[in-house]
């Protein structure tokens, strides 16, 4: 097989001065690390909230719950999409107030939605009847939102068939809600998550258009379209600038709303985080399955089970970097854990330098969302995915 020089476009996902500041800061430390640098999560809200006028922000806080990250986008005037009464407790003892929190979760307890209404919150998502009963009787009075179904095509890690409801579905939950004495307050979807295709975008916008205008027709108002996620992070394929994605979304409303645009949420989570997180792992060891086998098996000390889930299936392609020179090896790339699943790439190859040897470092970028979260708390005895903030610059 023949090879050419190991190559990498270190610069594409990382400044190098921000580089050399993490290689620093991990130096000694024992991997795998996750390191998090807040100011390029700060500079991604600022350039979303930028790229749409009047929007309002409801961090998904699943993507990555580190303190210090909630912490810093409250500063900056963020709210927050909760999944579950866990995540509430967290921004409660942050002192985050809970009208700046929605419960994002259209799957949830009687008892739960009983206890976002007695600690405050009063903004709720269903996409079902039975949930739709459940916050009437347990939120009296709340606002609420309705997911509509969309097909996910397009994105890496779709979102699709458990949630939402067909706009037929959703059109009879709004009419209901209002018998119920609830606020039907806008409509929701979510085109998927890292989501290449913007054009998702004018397919759900119209729906919701379709939406707006049949309940107005019964006398109700829906005030609120909630664009969801899907703004992209920069993995190995390369997607559009998140202004290019807002540009044509903008378009999308004008050409549905016309001047009239309702209030617009959105949920982002990936495209704040991602790129603000480096894993720093280790080449375990390097081996051969058979005389002839033309890839290497490497294996890390991070996998599937420590942070690496979205692997699975190939869905994500984190951009991974190996420091040494030398001839480039197609590699398959596994992690540590006595699983056979724990393979994160085995039939898209990532080149890694053919002098690498066990003990060495290597660095996987955009992993700042959905990693430390995703990871397993005691799977072989190993511990979650430890994380830590990157200090500041001197």
């Amino acid at each position: 097989m023949y090879k050419t020089p190991y190559q990498f476009d270190l610069e594409r996902y990382i400044d190098p001065r921000r580089f050399a500041r993490i290689k620093e800061f991990a130096s000694g430390k024992e991997s795998p690390l996750l390191v998090i640098d807040l100011d390029v999560i700060k500079a991604k809200y600022l350039e979303l909230k930028a790229s749409i006028p009047n929007m309002q922000i409801f961090y998904a806080m699943k993507a990555n719950p580190m303190n210090e990250v909630i912490t810093m986008l409250y500063e900056l005037g963020s709210n927050f999409d909760v999944a579950s009464v866990y995540e509430l407790r967290q921004l409660q003892r942050l002192g985050i107030p809970p009208e700046r929190l929605s419960f994002g979760n259209t799957i949830k307890k009687d008892e739960d939605i009983r206890h976002f209404y007695e600690e405050g919150v009063r903004l709720f998502v269903t996409d079902s009847e039975y949930d739709l009963q459940s916050i009437a009787k347990n939120a009296p009075g709340s606002k609420v939102y309705f997911r509509l179904l969309t097909e996910g095509t397009g994105a890496d890690w779709p979102l699709s068939r458990k949630f939402g409801a067909h706009p037929d579905v959703i059109y009879n939950l709004i009419l209901q809600s209002a018998e119920l004495n609830l606020e039907p307050w806008g409509v929701s979807f979510h085109v998927g998550s890292q989501q290449r295709d913007i054009g998702q975008w004018d397919d759900a916008i119209s729906r919701c258009k379709y939406i707006f205008d049949a309940v107005l027709e019964e006398g109700i108002e829906l005030k609120m379209i909630n664009l969801g996620g899907g703004y992209p992070a920069s993995y190995v394929d390369p997607t559009f600038s998140i202004d290019e994605y807002s540009v044509e979304i903008m378009r999308f409303l004008t050409e549905d709303f016309g001047d009239h645009l309702p209030q617009l949420v959105m949920e982002p989570g990936r495209s704040l985080v991602a790129d603000a997180g480096v894993i720093v792992s280790e080449v375990v060891n390097i081996a051969s399955k058979a005389k002839n086998n033309l890839y290497k098996w490497v294996y890390l000390d991070v996998g599937k089970f420590g942070g690496l889930i979205e692997t699975i299936d190939e869905s994500i392609k984190f951009p991974i970097y190996f420091e040494r020179q030398g001839l480039a090896d197609e590699v398959i790339l596994a992690g540590p854990t006595c699983d056979s699943m724990d393979i994160m790439y085995e039939y898209y190859k990532y080149h890694m330098p053919d002098t690498t040897q066990p003990g060495d470092r290597v660095y996987i970028f955009t992993t700042g969302a959905y990693t430390q979260s995703y990871s397993s708390v005691n799977f072989n005895g190993f511990p979650p995915l430890r994380a830590a903030i990157l200090p500041p610059a001197k």
